[in-house]
């Protein structure tokens, strides 16, 4: 796919729309098993981006990251804030998906297929326990390896030959990776084939070192006061929050994208 130009495509299992200049996908709770297996049926490497509000900004500022938004297999909101400028903007409905749900999900799915995933970052403690405790969840998931986060820059050849060697139908990438989300996007030609993801705090919130919101704080877009409250820096981030209302004004106004009727 192009990194500058995309189109906007409809499917009976998702739309992939044109936010802002940025790719994003709507898919329903009851399609996403279906989109999830279309994705493990195909041979070629798919990328997938839990894109949140501060990510939209970055993709459109970040030549590198934009690249990797804009090849990925799937992109999914998890901000209101998405979903709201969306509908103001294009006319049209995100479905925000959060974080931990859709990777309980996804390994759900994967599971039923009794198909892999290999674990990659957080600190060596959080991340044995995750692997008990996935295994434990999912037996018919296979781990077949985990390697902990803050390695070498000159480790990472080895690292990446032992995924390719283990082939996971799932890489599941948490912090201490040197790039984060990136890291993907700078090793996929030498990564095996399958889904990619990445999530900062995924192994915290599996070990429950971390706070997660409720289904209730989620739905009632509540999740970000405890969010701020664990990372008060994130209370400063009201500015480009600003700026993304501007943002939203300015391409209304000038018609940059027409909501749809």
């Amino acid at each position: 796919m192009d990194t500058e130009q995309f189109r906007e495509t409809v499917t009976p299992l998702r739309e992939r729309i044109n936010f802002l200049n940025v790719p994003v996908d709507i898919v329903p709770e009851e399609g996403l098993p279906l989109v999830i297996n279309e994705l493990v049926q195909s041979k070629e490497a798919k990328n997938i981006v839990l894109l949140s509000l501060w990510d939209l900004l970055r993709a459109r500022g970040n030549g590198e990251y934009r690249s990797y938004i804009m090849n990925a297999a799937l992109v999914i909101p998890i901000s209101q804030s998405l979903v709201s400028g969306a509908r103001f903007l294009t006319g049209k409905k995100l479905i925000r998906h959060m974080p931990f749900n859709f990777i309980i999900k996804l390994l759900i799915i994967l599971e039923e297929r009794e198909l892999s995933v290999y674990l990659l970052g957080g600190k060596l403690k959080v991340l044995k326990k995750t692997e008990n405790n996935v295994r434990s969840t999912f037996p018919r998931l296979h781990v077949v390896g985990r390697y902990e986060g803050g390695f070498k820059k000159q480790d990472a050849g080895f690292i990446i030959k032992a995924i390719k060697k283990a082939a996971p139908s799932l890489l599941l990438v948490g912090k201490g990776v040197r790039g984060e989300e990136q890291w993907i996007a700078r090793h996929t030609t030498e990564l095996n084939n399958g889904l990619r993801l990445w999530c900062s705090d995924i192994y915290d919130v599996f070990t429950k070192k971390r706070w997660h919101p409720s289904d209730f704080a989620f739905n009632h877009n509540l999740d970000w006061i405890g969010i701020c409250f664990q990372k008060p820096l994130r209370f400063f981030r009201f500015f480009p929050y600003l700026y993304y209302k501007v943002l939203l004004l300015g391409y209304w106004l000038f018609k940059r994208e027409k909501p749809t009727r």
